[in-house]
């Protein structure tokens, strides 16, 4: 590649999902109502967790754990597309850049290492269910959520590493809405094989494969219980207390499965920001919804704290 091809940048130019001028008011009201959605939702939960003491068990801890990392995520990308509409700066420095991606990569991680412990705790639940409260004790279930946090960010650290090689880049106009690690990838003109092996390798294996397969297995065996339980009713209400678990779980991996593992032939940037979005977007806003909806304790104790807000606005 010839040297004047070959940039060197202190700083980057966000291009956003859209660049018709016709659209722009449009993306900043429906991200601005996406962004508004997700955060009352999450934190709802949140406070419901923290504020009702009848949630005050495993499922429910990591469910607040997850409605956190739900509000940062949505935070560190989307604020991004409101900030360039109303300053008109589009522009991003080098290490905000890094740090963004840095971030937004280790709160993916922590999602999905959260969301392995909710699992292992369903099986508990079902699977033990006598045992369950001296298995998982709040020391144990700070542990888990301890580990996932340390080990979501320190996983991403070899990735950053990889990319700090990077010497040049062919433009600094990132064709996406936030810093990721794929459209910085595509951009640079330097070597990119060791950040693709350390993709494949600890990205694929660790952060993806990995989580996976100790959901999935831990799935067997719930399944495996729910259809040894001779009652109907007792079934149901089994295979009840982890179908939300479950349906965020598919949701997320079937996104991420869509950004990260399409084929090459239809791997373009623009398709990437649409699974991007639902993935950054659509799965925070949608999990409190699935759990609130599904979920009778979140309806019971949201129920409750109205009522006892109510009977405090009459005293």
């Amino acid at each position: 590649m010839s040297q004047k091809n070959q940039t060197p940048v202190t700083y980057f130019i966000i291009k956003g999902i859209s660049e018709v001028p016709g659209l722009q008011v449009l993306i900043f009201f429906l991200v601005l109502l996406l962004y508004l959605i997700t955060l009352s939702g999450n934190l709802t939960i949140l406070l419901l967790v923290c504020l009702d003491k009848k949630l005050h068990n495993p499922m429910y801890f990591f469910l607040g754990n997850l409605s956190i990392l739900d509000v940062f995520s949505l935070s560190i990308t989307l604020h991004m597309i409101l900030f360039t509409f109303i300053s008109g700066d589009k522009r991003v420095s080098f290490l905000g850049c890094m740090a963004q991606m840095y971030i937004f990569s280790s709160l993916t991680s922590n999602e999905l290492l959260m969301l392995t412990a909710m699992s292992y705790d369903r099986y508990v639940a079902i699977c033990n269910p006598l045992h369950y409260h001296m298995v998982m004790n709040r020391r144990v279930c700070a542990l888990l959520a301890i580990i996932c946090w340390v080990l979501g960010f320190i996983e991403i650290i070899p990735h950053m590493w990889a990319i700090s090689k990077f010497t040049c880049y062919k433009s600094n106009e990132i064709n996406h809405y936030f810093c990721d690690i794929l459209p910085i990838m595509k951009l640079s003109c330097s070597d990119t094989t060791i950040l693709k092996l350390v993709i494949f390798i600890e990205g694929f294996f660790l952060l993806s494969f990995t989580p996976f397969l100790f959901t999935f297995i831990s799935y067997i065996y719930i399944i495996a219980t729910i259809l040894q339980i001779k009652s109907n009713i007792g079934r149901r209400k089994a295979f009840y207390t982890c179908s939300s678990h479950l349906t965020v779980v598919l949701i997320l991996y079937l996104s991420l499965v869509c950004q990260y593992l399409r084929p090459a032939t239809t791997d373009t940037l623009d398709s990437n920001k649409v699974f991007s979005l639902f993935n950054t977007a659509a799965v925070p806003v949608l999990n409190p919804f699935i759990y609130s909806l599904k979920n009778k304790d979140v309806k019971l104790a949201f129920r409750r704290q109205l009522k006892s807000l109510r009977s405090l606005k009459f005293k």
